[in-house]
């Protein structure tokens, strides 16, 4: 018998029968205990919405897409399953682990090979006549249908935008998913976008757009996520087997694993995020005040910037975290849009995706953290060894977001 599981975001949900079981699992329940957006439970309370609940909503959506497009019962059934095993790969605190866990090798949540050789995993699959091979391409964007979940208008995306907005509150993450849903068909075996839906795709970047700065790249969670992996470093060092084995934790057991820490650093840092603790801003720059071409690329590099913050200021290394993030990757919409009888690419029709790109890199900030009583003392160091140009009044509007 299916199940019918009520959603505060699209209502009830239908678990098919032959996927009750894949829900069932050690992997998949293991999700209700990963916050869905890490740590910004400390700037919005009501985030404290889970992985699972997100994957339930991916797979709900790509349920109704499949029937939208008309696709087989064998079809539509191994894309659902993709949809709901989609994020099994996270570790613990979700995108702040996986940061970790590339500075020691490389990794992406979408390769989930290793998670679906789990015997439970694998011999559901089996039983319900579901390629684990399939699925995992599905999801790491090497199958026909990947577009359904691993696209540029891809069910991942609509349910934690609609998900994230509903849970923190934030106005900007809604958009009218029913429309999306309707207007996507399958044309040479490629996803297009009817024509009626470009509104709706226009609403999604937008969302996408506003939710970074509001949300996802909110300074207090970056700080705490900084926080995390200075923490990760101290307790793991060279240990990368280590930090694989704590890949497959969630958010409870990997605390309880760095509060015990034999490194002082780690206990501290990580007691502070769970009392809101936080390091402070010492310097929070964008692009207009710092010269871009000349921050240090590699880690080497980045380290002796680090350090030489660090001797300015008189103060300890686990006192500074100086945080360089890459640069937003730019929107590129790769999806073609029917046009009466022509297919034409969505940015040919919609040209505010240069608008978006460029709002998106105005977002970027290079960030110098220190704790509350240091800060005035290591921002000063840090304005001197980054060579910050002075802000002007102009600056200070344009950075304004």
């Amino acid at each position: 018998m299916p199940k019918h599981i009520k959603d505060p975001v699209h209502g009830y949900i239908e678990v098919p029968a032959d996927l009750v079981p894949l829900v069932d699992t050690t992997i998949v329940q293991r999700l209700h205990h990963i916050r869905q957006l890490g740590f910004a439970y400390l700037v919005y309370p009501g985030a404290n919405h889970s992985r699972f609940e997100h994957s339930l909503g991916a797979m709900h959506l790509a349920s109704l897409l499949c029937g939208r497009l008309g696709l087989g019962e064998s079809e539509t059934k191994t894309i659902c399953a993709a949809a709901l095993l989609h994020d099994i790969g996270h570790g613990p605190y979700s995108h702040a682990s996986e940061r970790l866990m590339q500075e020691y090798e490389h990794f992406s949540h979408d390769d989930i090979s290793i998670h679906l050789a789990d015997p439970a995993i694998d011999a559901q699959l089996k039983k319900i006549s579901v390629s684990p091979d399939e699925v995992a391409a599905l999801v790491a964007g090497g199958h026909p249908h990947s577009g359904i979940i691993h696209g540029d208008l891809d069910v991942d995306r609509m349910d934690y935008l609609l998900r994230d907005a509903h849970y923190t509150g934030a106005p900007y993450g809604n958009f009218d998913t029913g429309r999306l849903i309707q207007s996507l068909e399958i044309v040479s075996g490629k996803l297009v976008l009817n024509q009626s839906g470009i509104s709706a795709a226009e609403s999604l970047l937008i969302a996408r757009t506003l939710m970074g700065p509001t949300v996802y790249y909110h300074h207090a969670c970056r700080i705490a996520e900084e926080m995390f992996l200075l923490a990760g470093r101290s307790h793991f060092g060279s240990d990368a087997t280590g930090v694989e084995q704590f890949m497959h934790l969630d958010d409870v057991t990997a605390a309880a694993v760095l509060l015990n820490s034999p490194s002082a650093t780690t206990r501290d840092l990580i007691d502070r995020i769970r009392t809101r603790r936080l390091y402070k801003r010492s310097v929070y720059a964008g692009r207009e005040l710092v010269d871009i071409d000349h921050l240090p690329q590699t880690k080497e590099s980045v380290n002796r910037m680090h350090q030489a913050i660090v001797e300015t200021a008189s103060v300890r290394d686990e006192d500074v975290i100086l945080d360089i993030p890459p640069l937003r990757k730019e929107i590129r919409m790769d999806v073609l849009v029917r046009r009466h009888h022509d297919l034409v690419p969505f940015n040919e029709i919609v040209p505010m995706l240069e608008m978006m790109n460029a709002t998106r890199h105005g977002q970027w900030r290079l960030g110098v953290y220190a704790p509350a009583e240091l800060r005035d003392r290591v921002g000063e160091a840090a304005r001197e060894v980054l060579s910050l140009r002075h802000a002007t009044k102009q600056h200070k509007l344009t950075g304004i977001i």
